[in-house]
């Protein structure tokens, strides 16, 4: 069970701020560069790629899926440095595997706490009953928690949706504090809706009003559509919130988490180049370098030669090449050809 000195929760200032964990994204590559380039007063919480329970239960599948929980030494340093704090996401389905899972975390890795993911819209998943498909089955989603809890110290969260097909907020969220996790985070959205209806804040307030009278003692987070540090500070002030978890905002500002900074363009070349950089150097034949490309189009927007520039970067197959295609990008738009690259 949740050892209380291990719930770095109640330890951040108000309001939290957390980069959310996203498929073929937060890898440990992604998460660096964001530390490196945020203001650390803004960014508080990473979380690793979801992972499944049944990979890491099984003794071949493990290989597979373990590299979502990998954390470069690079990666480390900056943790350290920045005081960030690093969180595995599991799902699944079977309480037994998520109690394994949360064991070999605990024992065998270095995070700061475990979150459940019960919010994943994909329907292949869904179909299979897991992460989002949970909200129709309380009774084992708090099988789920409770497994978890009773597999580690550290403290226990849970990322979910308002629904299925509508909103069950009021009913759902107190299913959950029934298990009393450590934070729930609210994504404003039914399964249903996917990432395409806006983001239904009111029912994020409809959670902090619930907690308040089941648990308060569990943190509410909330989650969707926010695209700066401001905009999250309001939803925090309007629902009563005790913070927020940006996702698809950092893929229109990486520099969300350092608000009210502007990167030159250079330096946003610069940005580009190191988020190869470590994902080449960390991942070499391991993952597919064409999963940057969709990194490439948030950095490279805004400014005449863009869309080349874009085509160009979609052509390239390592980090030597996306070098030499910004050196030579540079030489024709600052007419110079002296810079020196990252």
């Amino acid at each position: 069970m949740m050892n209380p000195d291990k719930n770095f929760w109640k330890g951040l200032s108000r309001p939290v701020m957390s980069l959310a964990p996203m498929e073929d994204v937060t890898d440990t590559a992604f998460r660096e560069l964001v530390m490196r380039i945020s203001n650390s007063e803004h960014l508080d919480v990473l979380f690793t790629e979801f992972t499944s329970t049944d990979g890491l239960c099984h003794e071949v599948g493990r290989e597979n899926v373990i590299k979502r929980f990998r954390i470069s030494d690079s990666e480390r340093h900056w943790l350290d440095k920045t005081n960030t704090k690093i969180v595995a996401q599991i799902w699944g389905t079977d309480p037994e595997k998520f109690y394994r899972s949360a064991k070999y975390i605990t024992e065998e890795m270095d995070f700061d706490g475990i979150d459940i993911n019960m919010g994943c819209p994909v329907k292949k998943i869904v179909k299979n009953g897991g992460c989002s498909a949970l909200i129709n089955t309380p009774e084992l989603a708090k099988e789920l928690v409770l497994a978890t809890m009773e597999g580690t110290d550290l403290p226990v969260t849970v990322k979910t949706r308002t629904g299925i097909k509508k909103h069950h907020t009021e009913t759902w969220i107190s299913d959950l504090l029934e298990t009393k996790p450590a934070a729930i985070t609210l994504h404003g959205r039914t399964q249903k809706d996917m990432s395409e209806a806006p983001a239904d804040w009111a029912e994020v307030g409809k959670a902090a009003v619930i907690r308040k009278e089941k648990n308060p003692e569990t943190l509410i987070f909330g989650n969707g559509d926010i695209l700066s540090i401001a905009q999250a500070n309001e939803k925090v002030q309007q629902y009563n919130i005790d913070g927020v978890m940006i996702g698809r905002g950092v893929f229109h500002n990486p520099w969300v988490f350092n608000p009210g900074y502007e990167p030159s363009l250079s330096e946003r070349l610069d940005t580009l180049i190191l988020h190869t950089r470590l994902f080449d150097d960390y991942w070499q034949d391991q993952r597919n370098f064409a999963v940057l490309r969709r990194f490439y189009k948030i950095y490279v927007q805004g400014f005449s030669g863009a869309s080349k520039l874009r085509a160009a970067l979609m052509q390239t197959q390592n980090s030597e090449e996306v070098k030499e295609v910004i050196e030579e990008f540079r030489k024709e738009y600052f007419k110079e050809s002296n810079i020196t690259l990252f």
